[in-house]
């Protein structure tokens, strides 16, 4: 494979493991609550759906649009996606912002759902239109992303095949740690992401315009270590901004070894 299929390849995949992460936490809480028939049944009629609107909207994008034109076009959409899941990962690297809580999510999703769990076999219409609504939602920047990405380089076979192993594994890996969802380090991957759907959408939009990179594909990993560099600059350089709570003792400030001053 090239270095823009691998690096390709991994975009897709760390994007895909991110957004269904956050919809397997609402249908894990949905099929605790509602039942996990209905959970289920909502949640492959979600990715069924997701997987036409790759196939009828991919297809004619690589065949039938030029190019020059569709890189440009992808390009600038791959940078506002890009740089607005860079934003939210610094800040939240950077302690600007808190870190996405799964367990909260999950939480939250049981108490709005409320009623006692409910038969492996019986049917809830509620059950399944939250699970259908949670996976489709989560799913459709997946789809943006596998289209932009896979027609851009004429890759939307691996694209595809990429978005379908981070749904499988997340799948299989919800059924075996069931609610431990806060352990994955999601804002990580949300940076690298970021980082690469940048680099993607810099080096297109270039390419439409007519630019060629200096050793054609190699140029992807170079703006990938360069824009990684930026992002670590702007982590360290966002959290000396942060400033640590000092508490306060009867209107005197005390510092950090108790001291009043």
């Amino acid at each position: 494979m090239s270095a823009t299929e691998v690096a390709l390849a991994i975009a897709v995949f760390l994007a895909s493991t991110v957004e269904m992460v956050e919809a397997l936490t609402i249908v894990l809480a949905t099929g605790a609550t509602r039942g996990w028939r209905s959970a289920i049944e909502g949640s492959a009629a979600g990715v069924a759906l997701l997987a036409v609107l790759v196939g009828v909207v991919g297809v004619p994008l690589v065949h039938y649009v030029p190019i020059g034109t569709l890189r440009v076009v992808i390009g600038g959409l791959l940078l506002v996606l890009g740089l607005s899941w860079l934003r939210k990962a610094i800040l939240r690297a950077s302690g600007h912002q808190a870190l996405h809580d799964e367990d909260r999510i999950y939480a939250d999703t049981v108490a709005k759902l409320g009623g006692p769990a409910a038969g492996a076999t019986r049917r809830d219409a509620l059950g399944f239109v939250v699970s259908f609504k949670a996976v489709l939602l989560e799913g459709m920047e997946v789809v943006l992303i596998v289209l932009s990405l896979g027609t851009s380089a004429h890759l939307l076979g691996v694209a595809a095949a990429s978005a379908a192993a981070a749904v499988i594994l997340v799948g299989a890996a919800g059924l075996i740690v069931a609610r431990q969802l806060s352990s994955i380090p999601e804002n990580v991957m949300k940076m690298a992401v970021g980082v690469m759907l940048t680099s993607f959408g810099v080096f297109w939009v270039a390419e439409g315009t007519g630019l060629h990179w200096p050793g054609s594909d190699l140029a992807v990993p170079v703006l990938v270590a360069g824009f990684a560099g930026v992002t670590a600059i702007a982590v360290t350089g966002m959290r000396a901004l942060v400033r640590p709570a000092v508490p306060r003792v009867a209107g005197a400030l005390v510092d950090r070894e108790g001291a009043a001053r």
